[in-house]
């Protein structure tokens, strides 16, 4: 081993918040990353504090507090290591307190990349990669030259909400009032890949959390994922990820306890 990766950075601790109402405290590390993606709450450092509402991201630390209003989701990532700190210092030379907010178009992959470190906090696996990943994303934060326009923004939050009945980006185009080759060509230019890819990205990240997490048969999962099928969603899993779902189940099965159900499997099983 050249180095330990983990010294670098990697994540102590992942929630996964919906629905609660109770304020939750960061574990201690050097820099938290939380994110809305519904509803609104507040992060609190000290004295400090700030109202996000749904795109939002806060950016603290040990000692902050997030506190979810009814019926939203919040996403939070505990970042620790060499990088993490110098990130954390450096937030705090620049902008003097915490918790530092922006609005999340200006890191636009970041709820992705905290879906990412999520599953791997849960399976063990690739997690300090995860992790250094969405680090170097929210070095973008508070970065006007990155944000993306509204359009996009709603894109994405429409996506990662509605990933599971979503029929394509010709239905996306339609909810959001403009046309298909406008949505792509505006997307793709501002996020660096198709809304097409990003909608699958999302679905295969649920279909890894559910196959780690749950003994689903295949077509429950591509129903929860979005997928036409379970034919299709081995197709496009084993052609992304390099893995066929069995093999994946098998291979990161998590020991730990499983999270709380998404909003898609509530509405399944009713």
């Amino acid at each position: 081993m050249i180095f330990d990766e983990k010294s670098l950075c990697t994540a102590v601790d992942c929630l996964d918040i919906q629905g609660e109402t109770a304020a939750f405290n960061i574990k201690e590390c050097a820099l938290a990353a939380v994110l809305v993606s519904s509803g609104r709450a507040s992060a609190a450092q000290g004295d400090n504090s700030a109202l996000l509402s749904a795109g939002g991201i806060a950016l603290l630390s040990s000692g902050g507090q997030i506190s979810p209003e009814s019926g939203s989701h919040v996403l939070c990532v505990c970042l620790d290591g060499a990088a993490a700190k110098c990130a954390a210092a450096k937030l705090c030379e620049n902008n003097n307190q915490l918790p530092f907010v922006t609005d999340g178009g200006a890191c636009p992959m970041s709820a992705q990349l905290m879906d990412e470190v999520r599953a791997c906090f849960e399976s063990g696996v690739r997690l300090s990669q995860a992790a250094f990943a969405l680090l170097c994303e929210l070095a973008n934060a508070g970065s006007s030259a990155h944000a993306v326009s509204g359009l996009v923004a709603d894109a994405v939050a429409a996506i990662r909400h509605s990933y599971a009945g979503l029929y394509g980006v010709e239905e996306l185009s339609a909810q959001l009032g403009v046309s298909k080759s406008h949505l792509v060509r505006t997307f793709s230019a501002e996020m660096g890949i198709s809304p097409g890819r990003y909608l699958t990205s999302v679905r295969l990240a649920e279909a890894q959390r559910l196959l780690s997490h749950r003994e689903y048969t295949l077509e429950v999962i591509a129903t929860l994922c979005g997928f036409s099928g379970a034919n299709y969603l081995c197709k496009v899993f084993k052609k992304e990820t390099g893995l066929s779902p069995a093999t994946y189940r098998e291979k990161y099965r998590a020991s730990v306890d499983m999270p709380q159900r998404s909003e898609a499997e509530d509405i399944l099983f009713v």
